[in-house]
């Protein structure tokens, strides 16, 4: 499913998560900044994964490029923003849970190696998170802090492989989100 190696490349960003368990949303709100504020070649998609896990699988068979941003415990001060890259991603993921998505999004990974259709570069964007236990809250400032930096390091990764996002000189609204529009963060925090 995949491109072959001479063709342009089938890019996917992804962003996984729970919105409504605080800092667990980091994924999923990193996803959504970038696609209203950034756009990009119709190679690459941007896409809300949430707590989807196996029903991403087609999505990640056909990706060459994947990048993923998600709140990841690696055991560091809160906050703090960490990549891991290649085939440390899938083991990575699973080796110390922060809720059940992040089981369920390893299993989609080696579910697509299984199938022969690995993304064939991979790259995990994870902040440690400050608050995980506060249903209904939102990002905490330390990790909401990290969406802009977490993309320009998704930025610089992809311009490694020649894929250049443009800054939008007016970001998209609302109504074009790619999440719920109930969900979308300034009207998650104010209601």
């Amino acid at each position: 499913m995949a491109s072959p190696p001479d063709s342009t490349p089938s890019v996917l960003v992804l962003g996984i998560g729970n919105l409504l368990w605080a800092d667990e949303g980091f994924g999923v709100r990193a996803v959504e900044h970038m696609h209203r504020h950034w756009a990009f070649p119709d190679n690459v998609r941007l896409i809300d994964g949430g707590t989807q896990g196996v029903y991403l699988v087609q999505n990640i068979r056909e990706a060459d490029i994947l990048v993923v941003f998600d709140a990841v415990d690696y055991g560091l001060e809160p906050g703090t923003m960490k990549r891991v890259e290649g085939e440390e991603v899938p083991r990575f993921l699973g080796a110390k849970k922060v809720s059940l998505h992040q089981t369920g999004f390893q299993e989609v990974l080696m579910m697509a190696e299984m199938l022969g259709d690995p993304p064939a570069h991979q790259l995990l964007i994870g902040v440690q998170p400050v608050e995980l236990e506060d249903y209904g809250g939102s990002l905490r400032p330390q990790v909401k802090d990290k969406i802009e930096p977490a993309i320009a390091m998704a930025l610089d990764y992809l311009a490694g492989f020649g894929i250049v996002g443009e800054r939008r000189t007016v970001p998209l609204g609302d109504a074009e989100s790619i999440g719920s529009l109930e969900m979308v963060l300034e009207r998650y925090e104010g209601e």
